[in-house]
Parts: structure tokens; sequence; C-alpha cells
């Protein structure tokens, strides 16, 4: 029967490796926790904390850094479960990199009906255990041979995209403006794609339904640019997808997105600067160059735009970025946005220009916003 720490063995902190093919590091960190064992101390592993309390944001670099905090976990009775789980997870990853194979991370959560007492219960628990491990190793999931269900985002416009044929390896050439009704929809790895366009920039937009409507009235040729639906907050896809092809092709990226602490906070912060939770891979997945050209308060009342109240939830929201987000709090120009809306008690959708006309929004609107650069937020 296992003892508490206190009556047998000491604590041993195993180094986790930063460098190296991910299989040979999970093979280096298990070894560690199995040695430690058998010399009957307690292993202990430790992870960062991924939250906006344990990030800064420099504006230099552009993005959330992770920053020292870290919590411990110690091999006891109480924890031998998730000890286990998490060594059964890296099993897993390793014989998914080894083989070249992948799974979601859906599927893993499946896999782990095999697994005996060491079984998640719930899709939550898997994927908590999955992100500490992707933390563990500064690496991104996929790398551990675990992909997202989530869509990666919808592309049109002047824009070719290089990729490679999965059986044969030649390239194949998408051409993103013969999509006919549908769309290029970027794939979950988009690592080894290459990219060829004369396009004058990159134009993100929050709803699909807004998205819809520029596609079809042709905005991209109109404006010579390529549009991108996020679908709401982007994928880890899209926004490494923006961020390849924006520091490829050397094309600012504009965001475009509904007036309120959503769009803003949610939105367009993760797409620029990342997030608490992902913050050990925030330099690779956010956009540090992206603008807002969505609608702010002024706009509200520029356009004299038909409004919803500002709900608690939202002034709740404000007021948390406002406190505690790194990106707000070293932005005078989005805290005064954000007062502006509170002030207003009022937030607008991006279809709301659509009370001066259905096609207002490409014959005014953006128009109006990519001539004047003092409207855009940073």
């Amino acid at each position: 029967m296992a003892k508490d720490n206190k009556d047998e063995g000491k604590d041993v902190k195993i180094k986790v490796k930063r460098d190296g093919k991910v299989s040979a590091r999970i093979v280096d960190l298990s070894k560690g926790i199995f040695d430690t064992i058998i010399k009957k101390d307690h292993p202990q592993i430790e992870t960062p904390i991924r939250a906006l309390s344990n990030v800064s944001y420099d504006p230099k670099s552009g993005y959330f850094v992770l920053q020292d905090t870290t919590k411990t976990r110690t091999l006891t009775v109480n924890t031998v479960k998730t000890f286990a789980q998490t060594l059964r997870m890296l099993a897993l990853s390793k014989n998914l990199v080894d083989t070249d194979d992948i799974a979601t991370k859906r599927e893993a959560y499946y896999v782990s009906k095999n697994w005996g007492e060491a079984r998640f219960h719930e899709q939550p628990e898997s994927d908590t255990v999955m992100d500490d491990i992707e933390a563990m190793f500064m690496v991104n999931r996929e790398q551990l041979g675990f992909l997202p269900e989530e869509k990666g985002g919808d592309v049109a416009g002047q824009l070719i995209v290089v990729d490679k044929d999965p059986e044969t390896g030649k390239e194949v050439k998408i051409d993103c403006t013969k999509m006919g009704t549908g769309a290029y929809s970027v794939p979950s790895s988009v690592e080894e794609l290459k990219f060829e366009t004369k396009a004058k920039f990159i134009l993100a937009i929050e709803t699909a339904g807004m998205y819809q409507r520029l596609v079809k009235h042709f905005y991209w040729k109109k404006a010579n640019c390529i549009l991108i639906s996020m679908g709401g907050v982007p994928t880890r896809a899209c926004r490494r997808f923006i961020r390849r092809l924006s520091d490829d092709k050397k094309l600012p990226v504009f965001v475009f997105t509904d007036g309120d602490p959503y769009g803003w906070l949610n939105i367009y912060r993760t797409l620029k600067v990342g997030s608490g939770n992902a913050a050990h891979i925030n330099q690779y997945f956010c956009v540090p160059q992206a603008k807002f050209i969505g609608i702010t308060a002024q706009d509200i009342i520029k356009y004299d735009l038909p409004t919803h109240p500002l709900k608690e939830i939202d002034i709740k929201r404000v007021k948390d970025g406002i406190k505690n987000d790194p990106f707000i709090q070293q932005s005078p120009q989005w805290q005064k946005a954000l007062n502006d809306l509170v002030k207003m008690k009022k937030r607008a959708e991006q279809q709301a220009l659509a009370k001066h006309g259905l096609n207002y929004v490409i014959t005014t609107y953006l128009p109006d916003k990519m001539a004047d650069p003092k409207s855009w937020l940073p």
C-alpha cells in the first residue's frame, strides 16, 4: 500500500526536456518517473499555470508571454489516477508520433475507455491532461499527434494555396478565386502550406453571414484582398493560417467584428495577442500585426446604428478586461473604447449596417474605415 510522502521516500522533481524529438522527450520523462518510483521516492511533475494571471504582455514581442508560476503534482495516493492518466496519454501520443498517425481530442477520450481505472469519465478531463502535457513540453497538440475537431475557417479572394497531395507528395495549387459558391477551408495543420498572392491585405471577419455577403458581392476583387471567416473566436488553425500568410507575404491584417465586449476581448484579443490558456504557444498562433476596424462606440453614433442594450455580463467582461488583461492594461485606446461602450450602455452587430442598405458595408463602411487609419484600434 502506498504511504504518505512524510513516511517514506522523498519528493523528486522530474525535469521535462524542452528540445529534441517529441517521442524521445516522452521516453525521457517517463523513464525519469519510473526510475524515481523504483527508488521508492515520490516523482513530481511541474506544469505552467495557463491563465491570464500568469502572462505578461510586451508590445515589442506583440503577444502574451507565459510567466514563471507553476503547479506541482506529486505522486501520492490521491494523485495516482491523474499520474496514470498522464502517462497513458503520453504513451498514446508517442504511438501516434512514431506511426505518423493522428487522433482527435474526442477519439483520445474514447481510447481511454480501455485504460481501466485510469479512464476518463468526461472529455474535459482528458482535454485538461492533454493541455498540461502540451504546456509541459512547450509544444502544440498537433506535434503530439492530437487534432482539434473545430473548423479552421473559410477563405476566399486573391490567394493561391500551395498544398501537397498526401498520397503522391506532389504540389497541389488551390485557387481561392475559383471556389464557386463555396470556399477554401483551412486545414487543421497549416505548417507545410505555401502561398501565392498579389493581394494588398487580409480581412478577418467575425460572422459567417458578413463573410458570405462580402464573398457574394466580390468585395475581395474590389478591394484586392483575402477574406477569412473566423466564425467567432478563431481556432488555432485559423490563427496560424493568418499569421503564416501575413508573415510570408508581408500582408497587413484587419479584423472586423461586432461592437461588443465579446468581439473585442475574446475574438480580436485572442487573434492578436493570444490567450492565457495557450500562453506557452502564443508566439506561433497570434497575429501581433493585426489592426481592429470593426464596430466601435463612435461608429454607433457616426453611422446611427441600431443597437442592443449592454448586458450585465458585458459590463462585467469590460471591468475584468480593464483590471486583469495585460494587453488592455497597456492600451489607453482600448481602455477608452471599452469605457465609451459602457457609458453608452449599448452594443451593435456588424449586420446593423444593413439599416442603410444590405451592401452599405461594401459601398461605404469598409471604404471609410480603410481610408482612415485614425479610426483603427491597435
